[in-house]
């Protein structure tokens, strides 16, 4: 079977309510190994390169790719293998983390604002302002901000999911597309990754105590990622929920949506005037007759 072909059976888009535990985090298709799928992503790659060429030279479309997953689900060896062959002038990640004071000081999505791509480059957030209704309704952290007591109320995380709503739907209507990968990882394979970060001496520096701290409230993030993917699924800003308990697929399929997103987009290069025309015959004949 060609991966190229598969159907997106966890592409959420609202129109159905999303139930995240129907969700196989072990599923590989008719897919056994690695083996099976490299070429495919190779492929899928180079084409991704070629296309990237394509949007950065076009310069009218901006692609935003938000990757959210619990500790240990393949965030970034998946930003690593599937952005592997694109141009580093037209992409930038931004990875976000525990906010900063400057950070804290203005609205939550002010620090993603700041870092949106250009219409003809791409942007990754590792993590984003969805942790401003993941971490953020866990830990009802909205309750210790610095802001007026009308904006610390019970349904303070309900009116952030219309904000990112409408703030998606804005961006698409300025020209840049969201594509929006939730890794969906089990919490046995989330213990076997931790264990493995802390056997493996090269690793010990991707593990800390508070992993072990969030792990703790496992139950508590399933509920809100499902509420948040719930809420913000749309048609034109859609979910893609990625098995990853087997990082070698979750990068196959990711790869294969991504393509296929750029292929929709269907990028060209600009096309040159007459007049472009003349200029570069004119500078051609000047540059063979230099001596």
């Amino acid at each position: 079977m060609n991966i190229n072909k598969y159907k997106v059976t966890d592409k959420v888009t609202g129109k159905h309510k999303f139930i995240l535990a129907d969700h196989d985090t072990k599923h590989t298709d008719c897919f056994s190994s690695s083996d099976d799928v490299k070429k495919i992503v190779e492929e899928n790659v180079k084409e991704i390169s070629e296309l990237q060429s394509k949007l950065y030279a076009d310069g009218k479309t901006g692609i935003l790719i938000i990757f959210q997953a619990m500790d240990a689900a393949g965030k970034d060896s998946a930003i690593k293998h599937v952005m592997s062959g694109v141009n580093p002038q037209g992409i930038e990640v931004h990875s976000f983390k525990q906010p900063s004071a400057e950070e804290l000081a203005h609205d939550y999505l002010w620090r993603a604002v700041k870092v949106l791509p250009e219409r003809g480059k791409i942007a990754i957030f590792n993590r984003s302002y969805y942790e401003d209704v993941l971490v953020v309704k866990v830990h009802k952290l909205y309750e210790k901000l610095n802001v007026p007591e009308r904006c610390k109320t019970k349904d303070t995380i309900e009116k952030r999911y219309e904000q990112i709503r409408n703030f998606e739907d804005y961006l698409w209507e300025n020209g840049i597309i969201t594509v929006k990968f939730f890794l969906n990882l089990s919490k046995n394979e989330q213990r076997k990754r931790f264990l493995n970060r802390i056997d493996l001496e090269e690793k010990n520096w991707k593990f800390s105590d508070a992993d072990i701290r969030e792990r703790g409230f496992w139950d508590d993030y399933q509920e809100a990622y499902q509420s948040a993917i719930r809420a913000t699924a749309t048609e034109k800003n859609p979910w893609y929920v990625i098995p990853a308990d087997k990082k070698w697929f979750s990068r196959a399929i990711i790869s294969n949506i991504l393509l296929h997103v750029m292929q929709e987009i269907n990028p060209k290069y600009p096309v040159i005037t007459s007049e472009q025309k003349a200029v570069l015959t004119e500078s051609k004949k000047k540059l063979s007759n230099e001596k």
